[in-house]
This record gives C-alpha cells, structure tokens and sequence, in this order.
C-alpha cells in the first residue's frame, strides 16, 4: 500500500506560481512513476505531467513551459511548480502512483486532492 497527501494548493491570481507537494509512504519502492491529475467542475480528470523512475517527465500540451514535475528522493515527496496560472488551471490536483502490488500486477493510488484556484 502507497499513501499520498497532497498540499498546496490555494488562491491565486492570474499569472502567479504556486507549488504542489505530494509525499508518499508506504510501500514506496513498489512506485514506477508519478503523476499528477486534474479535474475542473463538469470535466473529465485529465492527466497534467507525468515523472517515471528515470526522472524523465512528460507534460500535458496546456501546460508545457508553465509546469515544472520534480522529486526529492529523500523525502519521498514530488512536486509540482505551477508559474504564469491562467484561470483555465483552476481545478482540483491529485497526485496519483503507478505501483507494481507483491504479485507483480498493476496498481495505482491516489491523493485526496487539493483545490487550485486561479482569479481572472
């Protein structure tokens, strides 16, 4: 089992930072990549940035340029460095592990999530 908590999130205007934390416990070594999610009221959760075991990342189109993923292995925390918000960017962020379970099969976790939101 993999727990995630998430902090960070808050108010902020348009064209400000925030940075997402995301710490993990648990059964950390079983964790193949990191990622973080979103979901803005009546949408779908969508997949923002993704960083594997490597520390290679990959970003959503819409975020690009503007979102940094990172990790500090010591803490067993990710994060994520959020500059030039644009209100579009106001939505719930959850952290999320891909993990292998003891058998060897597929399994992920979740935050709780943690509200962002971004004033016009």
């Amino acid at each position: 089992q993999v727990q995630l908590v998430e902090s960070g999130g808050g108010l902020v205007q348009a064209g400000g930072s925030l940075r997402l934390s995301c710490a993990a416990s648990g059964s950390i070594a079983s964790i193949n990549a990191m990622c973080w999610y979103r979901q803005s009221r009546g949408k779908q959760r969508e997949l923002v940035a993704i960083i594997a075991s490597d520390g290679s990342t990959n970003y959503a189109d819409s975020v690009t340029g503007r979102f940094t993923f990172s990790r500090d292995n010591a803490k067993n925390t990710v994060y994520l460095q959020m500059n030039s918000l644009k209100f579009e960017d106001t939505a719930v962020y959850y952290c999320n592990a891909l993990a292998l379970t003891e058998w060897g099969t597929p399994t992920d976790y979740w935050g709780q999530g943690t509200q962002v939101t971004v004033s016009s």
